[in-house]
């Protein structure tokens, strides 16, 4: 692992052994410290330095859950691509992930700049969420897909 710091800024870079780390918690990000020591073949002591740092240095960003797509099978879960006006992506992305709806939003190429990931509890709220990106300055296009199932 290589770790610099100085006053202003951190800079890190992964190793394999923190990929590793990665790649475990991504399958249960629930492990133990010693289910991910024996898994990894280091010490306990090492994974929760190695985990320490990747939080401090914002590499991992957090911890989250994953459901089974059938759990909330009344949610609607939607893609929506964007074209942005000029220069104002980082103004419209800031407006972006405001809305909690939008739950990933990805730059892209081609003929949209942006996709967004969206889910809401009904089509009253979807709604209002299409209605409120395309109000917001600097977006000059959307289209939006709604998923009907995951394959």
């Amino acid at each position: 692992m290589k770790y610099t710091r100085n006053a202003t800024s951190a800079t890190y870079v992964p190793d394999d052994l923190d990929r590793r780390i990665i790649a475990h918690l991504r399958v249960d990000g629930r492990a133990s410290l010693s289910k991910l020591s024996d898994a990894l073949g280091v010490a306990r002591g090492t994974v929760q330095n190695r985990l320490d740092r990747l939080l401090e240095t914002g590499t991992l960003l957090g911890f989250t859950v994953r459901v089974r797509e059938d759990f909330d099978a009344q949610t609607i879960h939607a893609v929506m691509m964007i074209e942005v006006v000029g220069k104002s992506t980082t103004q419209v992305i800031r407006r972006l992930r405001g809305i909690p709806e939008i739950y990933a939003l990805h730059t892209t190429n081609g003929n949209w700049d942006l996709v967004a990931n969206m889910r809401s509890a009904t089509l009253s709220d979807f709604d209002r969420v299409l209605r409120e990106v395309r109000t917001i300055e600097g977006v000059a296009n959307s289209e939006t897909s709604l998923l009907l199932s995951s394959v």
